[in-house]
């Protein structure tokens, strides 16, 4: 009796594992998505979408419009989620990047090291010439352009300012000893310009600009040369950099080199990549400043992060673990106490951006 019970069991239980009831399937993960390159279409997911908190919204939007913020985007898998225009401005003006516009140069470093153009541990005069600086040719001679991406060459950066003629690039320090917020990095684009044999502007539109959509200009301001776009030109190149490089499936930086260029770069400043600025790290430096100061740039942000930071609180933050970009364009948040980057306008942001989720 106890043999016929076993064998019926058996094959109910042969029905039961053959039935056709379908086995729960787990929901892919969304695809990171790339505008067209022309025209106004770009897809969006809402705050409701995200399951992000509504009310957190409005509070974030009136912080941006009383801290003088003109354009302001976050991308979330590259879809527009939020996209806001403040006093005057609107998506089809273009603002200036101030030195957020430094990554751009770095981005471009990079490609013309993948061409074959450069080599970024190559002394600068292997491809300017000597005496592009007053230095001694033995202290010139020791820096490259690594040295210039990572704000390590030992220029003076305070006596001379912002300029860069051979006469006011004077020695501080060795190459590689010392970080110190220079403009000097603009030599980059004199290195790219003759290795390329274009002229910057030309290699920047052909390399980068026309291949992912974006809009804008290089102006020479004084002594220094200043990126114009659109707040959406802005998101676009965030958006590269989410995607390491890649622009849908094409490279236009190739994921070494955009590793490199988002990790410590030198042993002085751990919160400093190639550029970009870095989040999360133990310690940093500032601008005009030999002092360290110890914990994460900004800590109300993601650890991950990394950071295109320019004068008067230009801003590309990238998020990889949320796959985020968030943007921001317009004058100066706190008028009284203006920055070359970092600004207490940052911690205050990202408190009112984490309240969103």
């Amino acid at each position: 009796m106890y043999k016929i019970i076993y064998s019926l069991l058996i094959v109910l239980l042969c029905v039961s594992c053959s039935s056709e009831t379908p086995l729960p399937s787990r929901t892919p993960p969304e695809s990171i998505y790339f505008p067209p390159m022309t025209g106004d279409v770009w897809e969006t997911k809402s705050v409701a979408d995200l399951g992000w908190k509504q009310t957190a919204v409005q509070p974030l939007l009136d912080y941006l419009a009383l801290k003088n913020s003109k354009g302001f985007i976050v991308l979330v898998n590259g879809r527009i989620v939020m996209e806001n225009y403040f006093n005057g401005h609107s998506a089809s003006t273009g603002w200036y990047w101030a030195s957020a516009g430094k990554t751009l140069t770095a981005t471009l470093t990079g490609i013309a090291q993948q061409e074959g153009l450069i080599n970024i541990n190559n002394k600068v005069s292997d491809y300017i010439g000597t005496s592009w600086t007053s230095l001694p040719l033995t202290k010139e001679n020791l820096i490259t352009s690594k040295h210039l991406l990572t704000m390590t060459s030992g220029i003076e950066d305070l006596a001379n300012a912002d300029a860069v003629d051979p006469a006011s690039l004077t020695y501080k320090a060795d190459a590689g000893t010392r970080w110190a917020y220079h403009n000097v990095y603009v030599k980059l684009q004199d290195v790219i310009a003759k290795a390329s044999g274009q002229t910057w502007t030309n290699y920047f539109n052909t390399k980068l600009r026309d291949k992912i959509g974006m809009t804008g200009s290089w102006i020479q301001v004084e002594n220094n040369s200043v990126y114009y776009s659109t707040t959406r030109s802005m998101a676009r190149f965030g958006l590269l950099m989410l995607n390491k490089g890649k622009w849908e499936n094409t490279t236009i930086l190739n994921e070494v080199y955009f590793n490199e260029a988002t990790s410590t770069s030198q042993n002085i400043n751990l919160g400093y990549g190639y550029l970009w600025w870095l989040n999360g790290k133990e310690s940093y430096h500032l601008p005009q400043s030999q002092l360290q100061f110890k914990g994460s740039l900004i800590p109300t942000g993601p650890n991950d992060m990394f950071m295109a930071l320019g004068k008067n609180d230009q801003k590309i933050y990238v998020i990889p673990s949320k796959k985020m970009v968030v943007i921001r364009m317009g004058e100066v948040a706190n008028p009284a106490n203006p920055t070359f980057a970092l600004s207490g306008f940052d911690e205050e942001l990202w408190a009112k951006i984490s309240a969103l989720y």
